[in-house]
């Protein structure tokens, strides 16, 4: 169904350009104000006249405008976006609107929904936005398949190019991809009953039936106690959260790192989880970009950020390391360090190493960090650890094997537990899994009002 009801009479128009080049008007989701503008559609085509280009410009820009003087945030529909090649006038008016996009990044939400082609110098405007949200008509690309195969003599359609697929999984680019403009419009409601209306505003809280002292009894067994098997975290996730509450984003990109949003007693959270049931839950490039994109985003929203860390670590290999692994892992660092909103941590198994201290440790300013009895947290799992620093002891063992396994157990009992990062204060409280419902409503209610005032200065350099 949906979502758009204009709940206090007719939409409001705030601009047009010619027929079927672009719209603008204040309408209301689920009862809140947005700004929705539109770009093409039924009459749009490609080969639009001189000036045609600009004014369908001048309604984006006026819609950001008005949203910023407002307060509310932003819905686009896009369906069909092209420059002119004849008209100069079209790209410059197109930079206006990326320049007051940037503008108002962080300020209000920005979501669009693509339902056709949005080509060329264009393009890049879809990734300035919070959240974008694919119908399985649209396209998005800078150089189009022409242009492909005139450089590398590859021949591509514009979807294998462009399509929903490729900008889901690879590139990263879309949120969701839907059947129709119907449902991406239900999506991007789905995503906005988390955001406030702009950065001065509280997140919508809503009312909640789910008792926040309820048993996490699945959350509880799921989780296999050999540190090598693999599980589903959503599972987890979704029995400590409001029931139904959970809502994945970016589902099939970097699957081996969970981002989310959902609801805790009632109160809108951004959720970060390492995903077993992929890669182990490694952290390589696209997973530490993944989450760092949605800590910034929660961040800009004042939405609290939920933690849960079950990795072995940062996935080794020579091409990420030549691909740029300390630069995209730095994104992360930074993300999570930049936060100032209330920042809780679960460690349900394995944190090692550097991607535990990543994974929002508790000396990166994670405000709060709980751990399951049977976590380990180390600097290197057990095995690793005992084939580095007992190697020759091993070795000149009667039976090496026997050896081996007896300095493994030792190793864990005395190095992975839970137990010693609680004394050293790297872990707040080391909690049982049935009760992980409980600490995460009773931390995030007492930590609503938290603030944190940072040095002046212009901005921080990001490892983009």
């Amino acid at each position: 169904m949906n979502p758009i009801a204009s709940v206090v009479g007719p939409a409001t128009p705030i601009g047009h350009g010619r027929p079927g080049d672009a719209s603008a008007e204040l309408v209301e989701i689920d009862g809140r104000t947005v700004v929705l503008f539109r770009v093409g559609g039924t009459g749009a085509t490609p080969g639009r006249r001189g000036g045609e280009e600009e004014a369908a410009a001048e309604v984006v820009a006026r819609a950001l405008d008005l949203a910023a003087e407002m307060g509310v945030p932003v819905v686009g529909v896009v369906n069909t976006v092209h420059v002119d090649p004849r008209h100069l006038g079209g790209l410059h008016a197109w930079g206006q609107v990326a320049h007051k996009t940037v503008r108002l990044s962080g300020v209000v939400p920005l979501l669009v929904a693509v339902t056709g082609p949005c080509h060329g110098g264009l393009a890049p405007l879809l990734g300035l936005v919070d959240h974008v949200v694919f119908t399985e008509a649209a396209s998005a690309f800078i150089n189009g398949p022409h242009a492909v195969e005139a450089i590398s003599g590859i021949r591509l359609s514009s979807m294998d190019l462009g399509g929903p697929a490729l900008h889901a999984s690879g590139s990263g680019l879309v949120t969701e991809v839907v059947a129709d403009e119907d449902e991406a419009l239900t999506a991007l409601a789905d995503i906005l009953a988390h955001l406030p209306d702009n950065n001065l505003a509280d997140p919508p809280v809503r009312h909640c039936t789910d008792p926040v002292d309820r048993r996490c009894a699945l959350a509880a067994t799921i989780v296999p106690a050999d540190s090598r098997a693999a599980y589903d975290v959503r599972h987890v996730i979704a029995d400590v959260v409001d029931e139904g509450s959970l809502h994945e984003v970016y589902a099939a990109h970097a699957p081996n790192m969970v981002t989310a949003y959902a609801h805790l007693g009632g109160r809108p959270v951004a959720v970060i989880a390492n995903q077993p049931f992929f890669r182990a839950g490694t952290l390589d490039i696209a997973a530490s970009s993944k989450a760092a994109r949605h800590v910034q985003s929660a961040d800009s929203a004042n939405l609290p950020i939920l933690t849960f860390v079950d990795t072995p670590g940062f996935e080794p290999g020579r091409d990420l390391e030549w691909a740029g692994m300390i630069r995209h892992g730095a994104e992360l660092v930074h993300a999570y360090a930049a936060a100032t909103v209330p920042r809780i941590g679960v460690i349900l198994r394995k944190a090692y190493g550097g991607a535990y201290i990543v994974m929002d440790s508790k000396d990166m300013g994670s405000d709060v960090v709980f751990a399951w009895p049977r976590a380990e947290i180390a600097v290197m799992g057990a095995s690793g650890a005992v084939a580095i620093l007992n190697r020759r002891e091993i070795d000149s063992a009667i039976d090496p094997e026997a050896e081996r396994r007896r300095l493994v157990d030792d190793y864990t009992d005395n190095y992975c537990t839970p137990r010693i990062a609680a004394e050293r204060g790297y872990v707040d409280a080391v909690i049982e899994p049935e009760l992980t419902r409980a600490h995460l409503t009773g931390a995030l209610s007492r930590l609503a009002t938290k603030q944190v005032r940072f040095p002046t200065r212009r901005h921080s350099n990001t490892p983009l």
